[in-house]
């Protein structure tokens, strides 16, 4: 379920509610001064903590694509362009060693940018 975060402006205290999309309401209730006025919603921490709120622990990890999924969203933006460029700058260079007598190699088609 998610965890949605207030804050209140009476008591500066930060809280969360945790309950499922038809049971939120904007109208809570500090947990701290039990103030129903002052309590607005802070959008800016369920922002920053939105990538980490669903992350899998080692034992709900049950396959190979979970766990590349978790390793790919640790990985910042220049790491993402680094490990797509080494993976993809072989396809451009030359050809890898030379093929036994009587062998040809297929001459690459230009890949269309729709596929």
């Amino acid at each position: 379920m998610p965890a949605y975060t207030f804050y209140c402006e009476k008591c500066k205290h930060k809280f969360e509610i945790i309950c499922s999309i038809k049971q939120y309401s904007d109208n809570q209730i500090c947990d701290e001064c039990n103030s129903p006025k002052n309590v607005i919603r802070a959008y800016t921490e369920d922002l920053l903590t939105l990538n980490t709120s669903v992350k899998k622990s080692d034992s709900e990890l049950k396959t190979i694509g979970d766990l590349a999924n978790r390793n790919r969203d640790k990985l910042t933006d220049d790491q993402k362009l680094n490990l797509y460029q080494k993976h993809n700058d072989y396809k451009d260079g030359p050809p890898p060693g030379e093929l036994p007598k009587g062998m040809t190699r297929m001459k690459k088609t230009p890949k269309s940018k729709w596929v």
